[in-house]
């Protein structure tokens, strides 16, 4: 696990005391993308199936996570992440653990909310994650987060 995921996952359990009793785990932010790993018996529903509120959640973590990483590599650290607004879709049961992905966004996308938070001290990104079972590429669940820094 590289410094990164290891610095992430103990910030998630630290501020975020939920990420603990979920079983989540950071595995890997390589080539700026973050997966998180969401196990099945911490998470299961009635269903035996993973529930949706911890689905739910580790789409989310997986941009806040994401985004929190990004700012760190660009040196800033006075700006405080919320959730504003996510829509999610649940296409297929996660029958498994899970694993929450969230990729960069487009460069122009990226380029423009750093300008925006650096000349106003407030900026809007909007990230999408997706969740798959383990071991399969297919979407279970896909995600588009509303994210706000601010100073």
């Amino acid at each position: 696990m590289s410094r990164d995921s290891l610095y992430l996952e103990s910030v998630l359990h630290h501020d975020i005391p939920l990420t603990r009793d979920m079983g989540l785990k950071v595995l890997d932010w390589q080539e700026r993308q973050l997966r998180l790993h969401l196990p099945l018996e911490a998470n299961v529903n009635h269903k035996s199936t993973m529930f949706g509120g911890s689905l739910y959640c580790g789409a989310v973590l997986a941009g806040w996570g994401w985004l929190h990483l990004r700012l760190k590599e660009e040196g800033i650290a006075d700006g405080h992440i919320v959730i504003q607004e996510g829509q999610i879709l649940y296409p297929l049961p996660v029958t498994g653990d899970a694993v929450a992905v969230c990729p960069e966004p487009k460069a122009e996308v990226w380029k423009k909310f750093l300008a925006m938070y650096r000349r106003y001290g407030r900026a809007r990104l909007t990230l999408h994650t997706r969740v798959v079972n383990a071991g399969s590429d297919e979407d279970a669940v896909t995600f588009t987060g509303q994210y706000v820094l601010h100073r």
